[in-house]
């Protein structure tokens, strides 16, 4: 009956109804969801202007953080499916250039530490 239907390539493999099916804890596409997940949270007081969880960048406008005089910008690259710091690349900018190491580092532990605590929030149930 098959073979009457698809022809000599015979069923797919794949049917639309996967996109249904439950994906790896670890995974949004092809980055760590967890790392994902923590960036847009930490940096909720940057607006999106885009996202592609599949490249596994965020790009943000400017935007001031909650108590702070300068806006910054970021552009945040998940690479890796792993929860781990080399997943991570954190570019920020402000209206006048980037911003130092010591700033950039800051956010990028602040994610981690956040992608951590969402992961073992997860583990708990």
């Amino acid at each position: 009956m098959d073979q009457e239907v698809y022809g000599e390539a015979g069923a797919p493999t794949s049917t639309i109804w996967d996109i249904f099916k439950p994906r790896s804890d670890e995974k949004v596409g092809s980055v760590n969801r967890y790392i994902w997940n923590a960036a847009l949270e930490t940096l909720d007081f940057l607006p999106i202007e885009s996202v592609d969880p599949f490249t596994g960048v965020i790009t943000t406008g400017y935007g001031t953080p909650p108590g702070g005089g300068r806006a910054y910008r970021a552009t945040i690259y998940v690479s890796d499916p792993a929860l781990d710091a080399r997943s991570l690349n954190v570019a920020l900018m402000t209206r006048s250039g980037p911003v130092s190491t010591a700033t950039t580092r800051a956010i990028e532990d602040a994610i981690l530490t956040r992608a951590r605590q969402l992961r073992d929030r997860d583990s708990r149930f």
